[in-house]
């Protein structure tokens, strides 16, 4: 029987509703912002401090970027970094946080506070690069993947969820004959989907937006990914005034709306994935995070 809400639970119900749409407005409204001004001239952009419609619609700098002619190959580079390198997390997060979920596995304390002092204290740059370096990973697309491979808190919050699966499940299988691989393939991870998704979501954004690696470890221009190729437009179309002098018919390509331009591109292909994965997102991150 459904239970009718007296007047202050709709007036609390009402309020929040009022606070949390004001939140998602003011969340939204900078986004909206940024691709409106990826349409307007840079003249509108410094006229007007704010608007969500241009008045002068153009499309000078998607224009601009879609001109460079290894946009596509990065952008390819970069969808296979990050598909192969969520693949790779998840492999190495699920291999290790299993083992750990078992309070019998011997030396389970001191791995797990290996584990979390990697989370206070890291190597730093320097040795990192050295590492990097050492292992012949320089211009590899493995240098942007292997040395992330574990994120230590994704780790701790998997292994809780691990932690978390009712053991009959465990014994009822063993029963039946299935090892320790079969377990974990045929009964843990089917049911680990909401928190498998949600940390793939999180890889996959970290792969897909991370240019300063590439930097660091990538000096081949054809195998740069897509933020480190924008970025790279954005330099040259700040360092382009002098080329006017040079040759009368150059046209300055329009700054402020390239900077616009890039931030959706690189934008968008995360925000076309996440609504695949949103179902799984709230119940795969509050999941696995109350148990240590």
């Amino acid at each position: 029987m459904r239970r009718h809400k007296t007047v202050p639970g709709v007036v609390f119900d009402g309020l929040n509703y009022t606070v949390l749409a004001l939140f998602a407005c003011f969340s939204l409204l900078p986004f909206l912002y940024v691709v409106a001004g990826s349409f307007a001239s840079d003249a509108e952009l410094t006229a007007r401090p704010f608007f969500l419609i241009p008045q002068s619609f153009t499309l000078s700098g998607y224009e601009y970027i879609l001109s460079s002619p290894p946009l596509f190959r990065s952008l390819a580079v970069s969808m296979g970094i990050t598909l192969v390198g969520t693949l790779v997390n998840l492999a190495f997060t699920v291999t290790m946080a299993y083992p750990l979920a078992r309070r019998e596995l011997m030396g389970r304390n001191t791995f797990l506070n290996m584990i979390v002092f990697t989370m206070v204290f890291s190597g730093g740059l320097i040795p990192t690069y050295l590492v990097v370096k050492e292992l012949g990973l320089i211009d590899s697309y493995w240098a942007l993947i292997i040395p992330g491979a574990i994120n230590a808190f994704n780790l701790i919050v998997v292994k809780n969820f691990f932690q978390e699966l009712p053991p009959g499940l465990e014994e009822s299988a063993k029963i039946d004959g299935c090892n320790e691989v079969a377990i974990l393939w045929k009964i843990v991870l089917p049911l680990s989907k909401p928190v498998l998704a949600t940390f793939a979501l999180f890889y996959a954004v970290g792969h897909w937006n991370n240019f300063f690696s590439a930097l660091l470890y990538i000096n081949d221009a054809e195998k740069w990914p897509l933020q480190v190729l924008l970025r790279q437009i954005v330099m040259l179309s700040q360092g382009a005034g002098d080329m006017s002098q040079l040759d009368p018919s150059f046209i300055k390509p329009p700054e402020q709306t390239i900077k616009m331009a890039v931030i959706v591109l690189g934008t968008l292909p995360i925000l076309l994935v996440y609504p695949f994965v949103q179902k799984y997102f709230a119940k795969g991150v509050l999941i696995g995070s109350i148990k240590g």
